[in-house]
């Protein structure tokens, strides 16, 4: 039997689950990027404030999470995580569909996000999905994706 996932916001009791969940997809990272955030900081105030998304297999076990922070021109994908033993999955892939269509729905035709210069599997990754490369600073590289250009207004 295949084990089935499913998007959906997220809730207080996901807190933990989702903490480990990240902290877990990003330890790699954090083991050799120095100056890399603390990435599952308030994690529990996003949460509250409506603004986090999980993936869950079956009902309540976490393997991925998006979070999505309104700005005033564009729609910002702050985080997104995968459990590492759930990659490659296209798990990532419907996190970044449901952030694109979560930004339409609230009226918004850009997202935008910031990634680090260490990380350029991420690059790609987001290069492959339509993003563009906007700028660098420093060791942050910011992409932004037009929602009309990729035929979702």
């Amino acid at each position: 039997m295949t084990a089935t996932w499913h998007i959906r916001a997220a809730t207080a009791s996901d807190t933990q689950a989702l903490i480990r969940c990240i902290d877990a997809a990003y330890k790699p990272y954090a083991e050799r990027i120095p100056d890399l955030p603390a990435v599952s900081e308030g994690c529990a105030e996003e949460i509250a404030a409506q603004r986090v998304w999980v993936a869950v297999m079956g009902e309540t076990t976490v393997i991925g999470g998006l979070f999505l922070l309104p700005q005033p021109d564009a729609m910002k994908l702050a985080n997104v995580a995968v459990d590492r033993d759930h990659g490659s999955k296209g798990i990532g892939r419907a996190l970044i569909a449901h952030a694109e269509q979560e930004s339409i729905r609230q009226g918004y035709t850009v997202l935008t996000l910031n990634t680090h210069v260490a990380m350029p599997g991420n690059i790609a990754f987001y290069t492959r999905l339509g993003w563009t490369e906007t700028a660098r600073h420093g060791n942050t590289v910011s992409m932004r994706k037009d929602l009309r250009e990729a035929g979702h207004v």
